[in-house]
């Protein structure tokens, strides 16, 4: 959360990528074969190379088949994969793959027209899709993946380049994939039913169907179907899709609604809460004892735990020193007088230098167990998810199921993903905040630091504006999450983030747009969300370096909602 990274080399690409995202193109026409020769690595890496020998195949996990791609940056080389794909002068082709991994690209270049690529930052099977044209006289492009500079591995798999024969052979044409499996209910609220299911090898898509119609299209494994009645039960089957066709619909399952409610966790959070971000940590803000953290704050995150060699696990260590001989038994005491104030603390999971990873059922465990353990060490309420680097949305769901199991209807669990992380349901942090809607407080998404987005208009917003504040967070009230778990995250002041820092006053504008159609900007959102449960700000220090600036004048004006 402290001086968030965001290069701003990533910036630009991550601007040019959402707006090549408004072209994806449809199916490719039946005569169309797919040019791209051993797709899905099942020959090992023939026809292809890897920059600086950073590629290898790997069994699992894979996507289709029984191979993929597995390609590890270091240093300066960003682990970028190619291979020289034969092409027919002014055609069009679709170029597509499934990948994973944090900030993993997809291209073609050399197309003698407008070279083109796109990105994702999801750590579960993703596929990313463009078009491009050849030129006049290109008889060739190059197809490419990369990650990016000090992240950890990707994963690629079952490329193609779909369009008219260019002569050099390729992989043969998809078959319509197998019916779904496994499909099941994996939570539910009062207006909504999350659904789960298998992979299909070949697919690239999923139709979801409630009662026999067709109600959504996904590309993961999962989808929240929201606008239903509470207290009452619905049917619904999946069915798998490529470009060859849809397969049939799976058996169907049953989900009922639950009696009442918005959904969420939390026990006596207010209706309308503001969440502040204590540094355990000196950074040239404000050192701060909790007690002296300002009142209208009433959930307070402590920044951080910490990673431990234990898989999933973390720890917490209070910065005694840094923080001018702040003792273990102050710290807890301090916690529980916020407590008797009705305020909520909870430990915060990740930050910017977080590397936490929970990708299996072992750390699963091993991350709710340990959770659970700081909160009975310390007294802490629950928890706080600003992992940085990527998450599992099946594994970080288990485990803060697992979490809730044993901590209760009390636990607050809320969640701090940065914008690129909100932009699609089918994103790993969208992912998670719906499996786990029924026990999710609030998602408190990081309006700051951030590249020029998407509304949920499809009009793009730069940062530092009423729109982008509202624009973004429509995204999230439209895709599933109650208003109750929607808030604005933003720096206490200039210098708690890189960029990004707007007034409170414009922060009190967007919650006013948002909640009750007024101040709004160019955007305004199509109904109002009365229930938005309000605004977070890093941090409760560098809000004190301003004299409480910005939480005397965004308290206020979130519990007067």
């Amino acid at each position: 959360m402290p001086g968030r990274r965001w290069a701003g080399a990533l910036a630009a690409v991550v601007t040019a990528s959402v707006l090549s995202l408004t072209g994806l193109a449809g199916q490719a026409q039946a005569a169309d074969i797919n040019n791209v020769k051993n797709g899905g690595f099942e020959s090992g890496l023939s026809n292809w190379t890897c920059s600086a020998g950073s590629g290898t195949t790997v069994s699992s996990p894979v996507h289709g088949g029984s191979a993929a791609l597995k390609a590890t940056p270091a240093g300066q080389d960003y682990a970028q994969c190619s291979q020289s794909v034969a092409v027919k002068p002014n055609s069009t082709y679709t170029l597509s793959a499934w990948v994973q991994g944090s900030y993993t690209y997809l291209g073609v270049s050399g197309t003698g027209t407008t070279d083109v690529s796109t990105w994702t930052p999801n750590t579960t099977w993703t596929q990313l899709t463009n078009t491009f044209t050849t030129g006049a006289s290109t008889t060739s492009v190059t197809v490419w993946s990369h990650g990016w500079y000090g992240q950890p591995a990707y994963l690629a798999d079952d490329f193609s380049v779909f369009g008219p024969d260019g002569g050099g052979g390729g992989d043969p044409a998809p078959t319509v994939p197998a019916t779904p499996a496994g499909l099941a209910v994996s939570g539910t609220t009062s207006s909504s039913v999350s659904l789960a299911w298998n992979t299909v090898s070949g697919a690239t898509g999923y139709n979801v169907y409630q009662g026999g119609s067709k109600v959504q299209s996904v590309t993961g494994t999962s989808a929240t179907v929201s606008g239903l009645t509470a207290s009452t039960s619905y049917s619904f089957q999946v069915s798998a899709t490529n470009s060859a066709g849809e397969s049939a619909k799976s058996s169907a399952v049953t989900g009922t609604t639950a009696a009442s409610g918005g959904g969420g966790g939390g026990g006596t959070v207010p209706a309308h809460a503001v969440t502040g971000y204590w540094q355990n940590f000196n950074n040239g803000a404000t050192v701060q004892k909790l007690s002296a953290v300002q009142s209208q704050y009433d959930i307070i995150a402590v920044a951080f735990a910490d990673a431990t060699s234990t898989p999933g696990a973390v720890s917490f260590t209070l910065d005694s020193a840094g923080l001018g001989g702040y003792t273990v038994d102050q710290f807890k005491a301090d916690i529980k007088a916020k407590q008797a104030a009705g305020k909520k603390v909870i430990i915060s999971i990740g930050g910017q230098n977080g590397t936490i990873s929970v990708n299996d059922s072992t750390s699963a465990t091993n991350f709710a167990n340990s959770v659970y353990s700081l909160m009975q060490t310390y007294g802490f309420n629950g928890v706080d998810i600003d992992l940085e680097n990527g998450l599992n949305a099946t594994y970080m769901s288990q485990a803060l199921r697992s979490l809730s199991t044993k901590a209760g209807s009390s636990l607050v669990i809320t969640m701090a993903p940065q914008t690129i992380d909100m932009q699609s349901t089918s994103n790993s942090y969208f992912q998670t905040a719906l499996n786990i809607k029924d026990i999710l407080t609030v998602v408190n998404m990081q309006y700051y630091n951030s590249g020029s987005m998407l509304g949920c208009d499809g009009k793009v917003y730069s940062q530092g504006s009423v729109d982008f504040l509202t624009a973004l967070a429509c995204i999230q009230l439209q895709g599933g999450l109650d208003a109750s778990q929607v808030g604005l995250g933003l720096p206490a002041s200039t210098s708690g983030a890189g960029s990004g820092y707007v007034s409170p006053t414009i922060v009190n504008n967007a919650l006013d747009c948002l909640t009750k159609l007024t101040n709004c900007g160019s955007f305004k959102p199509s109904k109002a969300y009365p229930g938005l449960r309000g605004a977070m700000t890093w941090s409760t220090n560098w809000d004190a370096s301003a004299g409480n600036a910005w939480s005397n004048a965004v308290g206020p004006h979130v519990h007067a909602l």
